[in-house]
């Protein structure tokens, strides 16, 4: 029996160890923090998924919490124009919904991870509760027919070389911050079904609102991305969680008022409700070299890290699970050597190179052919739906986002 570690417990670990673990592989997960220290701690992430990586989960029947979450059936995005004044409320230029074909989901990933790494333990998986360093690979290469590292932060990251070609941002281009909160109303547009609405604010950044399945049921995300320097940018030493909601909401008012108005009555769902921060988005190559001339893989976000102004990252740890379980199983009795190694990332990066471009383009100014296409999807239906399943598909974006060419001949024919 092939024994393979994972280091990290996130979405792609875990779902990884539970796909690995039903196909009879001897798996062990290395966490810094029990399942338990997970479920009562601060929110980790957003998180919205969609059709593609939501069916990984059923494929693997891991899908515990598919009957309770929200079913997210529309993706809406906003416009804010110029205030009348300075320090005015900004009014709304744009405002649409696009129909997902099939709906997406949101569960906190403290009820999430906790609860799958649980089942792993219950399965009869080994599950060692250690903050690794690179020494600990270093020993344990010799010991696993394969380390996988999905732990995304701190010392183990360090191991994989940024890849230059493939990350153009240098710095955190959004200050980042989060609040889950219960009472929030219903968007009066679409008062009968869920959508992830998104508001843009040019020049400033972005408000997400979605709904999900957190500890204490179901709640609402409010996500501020801000550009650094910019009046968004001010969450960065607020520790108290009443302020960071405050702060939330009185930005709210100013910059997306039709936001505000349903959010008159919001309270955090529980005192570990907020997250604030920021990081570069970022390219890796997938193969770290230990001390002892060993090399271990890296999964989703280690090796591809992109801002999550497009919401992929669940997404697209989902999918890194999937194409790593896959090569792996396929390999057989093969040694996992780095070839083998870069094989398996190259297989990822054919969708996750579609994710960082479209990711990559949203966090600069718009171009004039991608504020037509946003304008016409007011107008022209089939537009906004197309924008709002890109998010389950963003390779879709190729045929019609990118190119002002491309994007006018789409317009055409859809106006026609």
């Amino acid at each position: 029996m092939r024994r393979i570690l994972i280091v990290g417990a996130g979405q792609s670990g875990l779902q990884l160890a539970l796909g690995l673990q039903s196909q009879g592989y001897e798996v062990t997960l290395m966490s810094n923090r029990t399942a338990d220290e997970i479920r009562t701690g601060r929110v980790m992430s957003t998180q919205c998924m969609f059709h593609t990586a939501l069916q990984h989960e059923r494929d693997l029947q891991i899908n515990f919490w598919e009957s309770q979450a929200p079913q997210i059936k529309g993706l809406g995005v906003s416009v804010a124009g110029p205030p009348s004044d300075a320090d005015g409320p900004r009014p709304r230029v744009i405002d649409w919904v696009g129909t997902l074909d099939a709906y997406a989901q949101s569960v906190d990933q403290r009820v999430k991870m906790a609860g799958w790494m649980d089942t792993f333990a219950q399965r009869g998986g080994q599950v060692v509760i250690h903050g690794a360093a690179v020494s600990d690979l270093d020993y344990f290469s010799r010991t696993y027919d394969l380390v996988l590292v999905s732990a995304g932060k701190g010392e183990l990251v360090s191991m994989f070389e940024r890849d230059p070609s493939r990350s153009p941002y240098g710095e955190p281009q959004r200050a980042l911050s989060v609040a889950y909160v219960h009472g929030l109303g219903a968007r009066p547009e679409h008062p009968d079904y869920d959508a992830v609405r998104c508001n843009l604010v040019p020049g400033v950044g972005e408000l997400f609102v979605m709904p999900t399945l957190t500890t204490s049921g179901r709640a609402d995300i409010l996500f501020w991305e801000g550009v650094p320097g910019g009046p968004l940018d001010v969450f960065q030493g607020v520790r108290d969680p009443a302020e960071h909601l405050a702060l939330t909401l009185e930005l709210m008012e100013r910059f997306t008022p039709w936001e505000h108005a349903r959010a008159t009555e919001v309270e955090l769902t529980d005192a570990g409700a907020t997250l604030a921060g920021r990081y570069a988005p970022t390219v890796r190559h997938p193969v770290g070299r230990l001390p002892g001339g060993g090399a271990v893989l890296g999964v989703a976000d280690v090796v591809v890290a992109n801002d999550p102004i497009t919401g992929q990252g669940s997404n697209s740890a989902s999918k890194c699970a999937a194409a790593y379980l896959d090569a792996i199983v396929s390999h057989g009795d093969a040694a996992f050597d780095e070839t083998w190694m870069q094989a398996t990332f190259d297989r990822y990066w054919e969708s996750a190179q579609h994710v960082t471009r479209w990711t990559n383009t949203m966090l600069a100014p718009p171009p004039e052919h991608v504020l037509n296409l946003i304008g016409a999807a007011g107008g022209l239906q089939p537009v906004a739906d197309r924008f709002a399943n890109g998010f389950n598909d963003p390779a879709d974006f190729e045929g019609f986002f990118y190119d002002p060419d491309k994007a006018n001949a789409y317009l055409a024919e859809v106006g026609a």
